[in-house]
């Protein structure tokens, strides 16, 4: 039986090329998809995976096979960090990205993951329509950057030891937060902080260079932390941890498409956040699930606590996110006026 789990772990050990489109060989565009994921198939795995194959599929149904797209699994064409460069540069055509990845290029992408800024998937959504939404891809565009699909998720803390629910519980440990911001509250929490991407915090646990994780909760299951965490903090009932992971394409690429495969991409993309939001909310139960028959001890967090994590970035990282650049600002304050 193909199960979930046998896809990831052979999708791990060997990446694989997919390619979607009538007549490959000879398709007016051919697009090449990395992503730093485990590969599964189109129906089994890591829904952020599945969201990149069945976005080749349905470009390359609704355009007749005139669009063809290669699935590049596990940073196997491109290493993680350098995947946006690589948009910028059209030297990739699309990626889906944790948008904070890019913060050391471009410090105000980090409101992608502003620890306590957004507290549920539909406040987060709601960016889309908001003016936060066209200041941030308007901004990204002027980069070098087009947002197709908007894909927030929630995170939790898988632990090598103690849980960590409440600020003072990562006092003396070293963690892994995901972003810059989420490093300056847990450095005034007492922790210290490790810069690595999430496919890479596997490894860094299991040799003991790092403690704890934060991530979400489908990197959590799909990266496999259960096998060397002893507890999990949950963040499906609540969190102060949501990370806008969208799935972007290089402006250089999408400008050479002529209209009709540039709307047809577009309307794709966003028909693909409703999947996306799914995905994410049923694996924030499901990871739960997989961390309690691993033997792990399974807490949550709940309002309260989560105030006691916001409290902190906002004397810290929302500050510090602010004074960064005007555009910063603009971003943050109009993110802020978004209700929960």
């Amino acid at each position: 039986m193909l199960t979930r789990r046998r896809v990831l772990g052979s999708a791990l050990a060997a990446p694989a090329i997919l390619r979607f489109g009538t007549g490959t060989a000879h398709a007016a565009t051919r697009l090449k998809i990395s992503h730093q994921f485990p590969g599964g198939t189109i129906d089994k795995g890591d829904f952020r995976d599945r969201l990149c194959r069945t976005f080749a599929q349905e470009v390359a149904k609704r355009s007749g096979g005139e669009i063809a797209a290669e699935i590049y699994p596990n940073s196997s064409l491109i290493k993680t960090n350098a995947q946006f460069s690589a948009m910028r540069k059209g030297e990739l055509d699309l990626s889906l990205y944790p948008l904070p990845y890019a913060g050391g290029e471009l410090p105000e992408t980090n409101i992608g993951l502003m620890p306590g800024l957004v507290s549920t998937y539909d406040q987060g959504l709601r960016w889309k329509t908001h003016p936060v939404g066209k200041a941030l891809t308007d901004f990204l565009a002027d980069k070098g950057i087009i947002l197709l699909s908007w894909v927030w998720q929630a995170g939790g803390v898988a632990s090598r030891s103690r849980p960590i629910i409440a600020p003072e519980d990562a006092k003396g440990l070293k963690v892994r937060g995901g972003s810059r911001e989420m490093d300056m509250v847990l450095l005034t929490a007492g922790a210290a902080v490790l810069s690595v991407p999430s496919n890479e915090l596997h490894a860094a646990m299991q040799s003991g260079a790092c403690d704890a994780g934060i991530t979400s909760s489908t990197s959590l299951i799909s990266f496999r932390l259960e096998e060397v965490a002893k507890s999990l903090t949950s963040g499906a009932g609540a969190s102060y941890w949501f990370m806008l992971e969208p799935l972007l394409m290089s402006k250089a690429s999408f400008d050479k498409l002529p209209k009709n495969q540039q709307d047809i991409i577009r309307v794709v993309g966003a028909d693909l956040e409703a999947f996306a939001k799914k995905g994410a909310q049923d694996d924030d139960i499901e990871v739960a699930k997989v961390y309690e028959k691993a033997g792990a001890k399974v807490s949550a967090l709940d309002a309260a606590t989560v105030a006691k994590w916001r409290d902190i970035a906002r004397d810290t990282a929302w500050k510090d996110y602010s004074a960064a650049t005007a555009t910063s600002a603009n971003l943050l304050k109009l993110a802020s006026d978004v209700a929960a």
